[in-house]
């Protein structure tokens, strides 16, 4: 019973992260999702790019390891192009244009929506093969996906107030 709480809780989690992610992109207009403003080692593209890498990896290929399908949601080059390591390029050329990843953020989260209220809340809780610095279990893996994205809504918050936006909290 603790268990399909705590699974609920982490979903919640999940949700709010991203909606909180989604009220402070909403009024960034697509000409700025690239720019880099002074002093900034990043943009919106990027950390757009790079939440919906780490939700892929945490949520999903972590809980249950890749699917077939999968390269259907989050190609091999999206999850190398913003993955751990990776450099932001205020290029546009050099990045995936700002719709395809907006579009892939949506299909990971859609995706992680849909796959979490399935699992059995009991395997979330064995340890996992390859453990991380900040947990060592699936349900780990997911608070920390909720974490890891509020980390990043920060630098996007940062962003916005660069690039002339007001705050939103």
């Amino acid at each position: 019973m603790i268990e399909n709480q705590l699974l609920q809780t982490v979903i919640q989690r999940i949700a709010s992260a991203r909606q909180y992610t989604l009220d402070l992109i909403q009024d960034i207009d697509d000409a700025q999702w690239f720019e880099q403003p002074a002093g900034a080692a990043t943009h919106v593209g990027w950390q757009i790019g790079h939440i919906a890498m780490a939700q892929y990896a945490l949520c999903l290929m972590r809980v249950r390891d890749s699917q077939p399908g999968d390269r259907n949601i989050i190609s091999r080059d999206f999850r190398k192009h913003f993955g751990k390591g990776t450099s932001p390029d205020p290029d546009p050329e050099n990045n995936p244009p700002h719709d395809e990843i907006r579009q892939v953020f949506a299909a990971v989260h859609h995706q992680v929506l849909e796959e979490l209220p399935t699992l059995d809340p009991v395997r979330l809780a064995e340890p996992l093969a390859q453990p991380h610095p900040m947990f060592d279990t699936r349900m780990g893996a997911l608070n920390f996906s909720a974490d890891h994205e509020y980390l990043h809504a920060g630098q996007i918050g940062l962003l916005r107030r660069l690039l002339g936006k007001e705050p939103l909290r």
